[in-house]
């Protein structure tokens, strides 16, 4: 009779230990799917990451082509104020000149009538 209390506590203790195994390793899978599920997330955001790093790149690149062309069209602009000063100047200097041949045909055309205006 010893020995058949034995096995019922023997087999009653591996039945606990079973399920303690069963229950870790359910545990244990749980903690691995939701370890698995953090990884995913965090690729996902890693993989999200380097497209707005692709996207600020490329963005920047246009603008770097913007500034160019903007830089060019200024010097150009500059270019042109700078002859838009000379062509000032000299449009300056021919009415200058043109007063000095308007006295020069009216003393010329009237050397003894006197001018309009200079009585």
């Amino acid at each position: 009779m010893f020995q058949v209390v034995m096995a019922s506590a023997s087999s009653t203790s591996a039945k606990n230990l079973f399920v303690d195994s069963k229950n870790r390793l359910a545990e244990r899978v749980q903690v691995n799917i939701n370890n698995m599920g953090s990884i995913c997330r965090q690729v996902n955001r890693g993989s999200q990451s380097a497209d707005m790093l692709t996207h600020s790149a490329r963005n920047m690149a246009l603008q770097e082509h913007a500034i160019k062309n903007s830089e060019e069209n200024l010097q150009k602009l500059t270019q042109l104020l700078t002859h838009l000063g000379y062509q000032q100047e000299s449009i300056q200097r021919s009415a200058n000149a043109l007063e000095n041949v308007k006295e020069q045909m009216y003393s010329c055309l009237h050397m003894n009538v006197p001018r309009p205006g200079s009585v």
